[in-house]
């Protein structure tokens, strides 16, 4: 119970910060193109970077915090982050050709499923 609140409460802040974000960005540009997406995945991608290389260091962070930080607020913020971390995992553990796989399955089953949940759900 005790880890679903530190995530919960990880994911609360990142979706806030994620709406803020989009906000900010959207009066900045006041373009239809979507540089609060972009810039939120970034940034995320970014910050999943330092928090895991943090972990990597030892005991610098707790458990508790390393789940807060990477699957709690980067997820909550974008879940291209823990996306771009797995693709790297994959690449070390498994090579190039799974990790490659996954991202291509990910990205054209995703934006697939996507069109498909809209086309359902406007013939419903």
């Amino acid at each position: 119970m005790k880890i679903l609140l530190i995530v919960g409460t990880g994911s609360f802040a990142g979706g806030i910060l994620r709406y803020l974000t989009g906000i900010l960005l959207q009066r900045m540009t006041q373009s239809v193109y979507p540089y609060g997406t972009l810039t939120a995945n970034i940034i995320g991608c970014f910050l999943i970077g330092i928090f895991f290389g943090i972990a990597e260091k030892g005991n610098i962070l707790t458990p508790e915090w390393r789940i807060f930080l990477t699957t709690g607020l980067c997820g909550g913020f974008t879940t291209f982050s823990t996306f771009s971390l797995d693709a790297l995992h994959l690449m070390n553990d498994r090579g190039i050709i799974t990790a490659l796989a996954y991202i291509g399955i990910s990205i054209f089953i995703g934006i697939l499923f996507t069109f498909s949940g809209i086309l359902i759900t406007r013939a419903i």
